[in-house]
């Protein structure tokens, strides 16, 4: 039997209703992480390793970024010298209305009009316009090797911040098991003082180290936060944001060392800096064969189409625009005579410029190939510490486990014991200070020979 159609109508407004409630539910869903998305571009990682801080580095950190938008102008740059071979066109239009009166001392309104297209284009120019694409090209090129040179910056100081904060770290776990065990021993010693096992001097004594472990302990931790603010800094991290790095399984170890001349070799070959020297002398050079264009003539061609009218009664406003269309063409031919020493002077400043340009590419190179020699010595010498160190805590850790079980029994001298622990403390803290700097420094000499930092 058929329903009614009022009936019908009916259902479908209300199947109508759902669908739009659903679809109101379904946009305000997907709002939500759009939203999100506008407002945290990039989603910080769960796990703060070294690449990850790397990699949210390079996406977030503001000078990097600064650079990018630099490159993107110097490429709106080049469209822009890419597009003066092209001709130009312009258009204007004037509408006027005239009042005045005639003969018969009648008052009347005059319309008048005029529209035309002109159009001029630079057929030669002695090579500038090329030239000056070719230089736009090779700024392009440096603005993107400076992009480079940044990224190497900031790696090897979220590197440096990095281990930085694993050093303070491992030092403060070291420090807390020293604490502890100055506060069992304070512990062990109050009880032997209320029996009189020992005098109020070597207790006050063992009180003191643990007061001054104490001061070590927080002096670690002072310094991983502050180690942490530098790395959060350079990530452009809210401050606060959780942020909890992740320490690796191991060390990489260091190995043979390449040859510093082999190094400086393929720094000098690879290092955008250098790249980026070597273009500036090509670019100063652009600017030169610029500047010579000004002797030579220029050869431009130009058109107008225009056509006007005016009130007539004998004319339509058609007919006198079709009598008084106007057309041209031709060229023109500019030649400098006389300037005034402006061209002699724009020369000499690009040849200048030019020398300038050799001299900081020739400073750049010097520059690297000490950095890359320094950074070979920082590695040696950072080996010989930590193989001095390794060695020297060895030998301190076995004297002060000695002097320990001789404290437990009894037999030990306090000041004795003090000088040990001092020294333990000390060969510690050396030790893994050794340990990182060798780290750092052989990921530094590393990356300066093209291998990417990793642990």
């Amino acid at each position: 039997m058929a329903r009614p159609f009022s009936q019908i109508g009916y259902r479908n407004k209300r199947i109508s209703g759902k669908a739009a409630t659903g679809l109101i539910l379904l946009l305000i869903f997907l709002s939500h992480p759009l939203a999100a998305q506008d407002n945290n571009q990039v989603v910080p990682p769960l796990k703060w390793d070294l690449q990850a801080c790397l990699d949210y580095a390079m996406k977030n950190n503001i000078q990097l970024n600064s650079l990018r938008l630099s490159k993107k102008t110097g490429e709106q740059d080049l469209l822009l010298s890419k597009a003066a071979r092209l001709p130009n066109l312009t258009g204007s239009a004037t509408q006027n209305i005239a009042g005045a009166r005639n003969a018969e001392l009648a008052y009347g309104v005059h319309p008048s009009g005029s529209y035309s297209l002109n159009s001029n284009v630079t057929l030669f120019n002695g090579g500038y316009l090329t030239n000056d694409i070719k230089q736009k090209q090779l700024t392009v090129q440096v603005l993107d090797l400076n992009v480079a040179q940044q990224i190497n910056d900031i790696t090897l100081l979220v590197t440096e911040a990095y281990l930085s904060i694993l050093l303070a770290k491992e030092n403060i776990v070291y420090v807390k098991d020293v604490v502890s065990t100055a506060e069992a021993q304070v512990l062990r010693a109050q009880q032997q003082f209320e029996v009189g096992s020992i005098a109020r001097k070597d207790l006050a004594e063992l009180q003191a180290q643990l007061a001054n472990e104490k001061y070590l302990l927080v002096t670690a931790e002072n310094s991983q936060r502050q180690n942490t603010l530098t790395l959060k800094q350079l990530l452009q991290l809210p401050t606060d944001t959780a942020f909890e790095i992740v320490a690796p399984d191991t060390l990489m170890g260091i190995g043979l060392l390449t040859p510093v001349q082999e190094a400086q070799k393929v720094a000098l070959d690879t290092r955008p800096e250098v790249k980026s020297g070597e273009l500036g002398v090509q670019v100063a050079a652009l600017d030169l064969a610029k500047a010579r264009a000004g002797y030579l003539p220029t050869l431009s061609a130009g058109g107008i189409l225009s056509t006007s009218y005016q009130k007539d009664p004998d004319y339509t406003y058609f007919k006198q625009l079709d009598n008084n269309f106007y057309q041209q063409i031709g060229l023109t031919l500019s030649v400098p005579i006389f300037t005034r020493r402006v061209n002699k002077t724009n020369v000499e400043k690009s040849k200048i410029e030019i020398d300038q340009s050799r001299l900081a590419l020739q400073n750049t190179k010097t520059n690297l190939s000490q950095i890359v020699e320094q950074a070979y010595i920082n590695v040696v010498n950072a080996q010989g510490q930590y193989d001095a160190a390794v060695e020297q805590f060895k030998f301190v850790q076995e004297s002060y486990r000695i002097a320990t079980e001789q404290l437990n029994v009894g037999v030990a001298n306090m000041v004795e014991y003090l000088q040990q622990k001092n020294l333990y403390i000390q060969a510690l803290q050396a030790y893994i200070q050794a340990k990182y700097n060798a780290a750092l420094n052989i990921r530094i000499y590393d990356f300066y020979r093209g291998v990417p930092v990793k642990l």
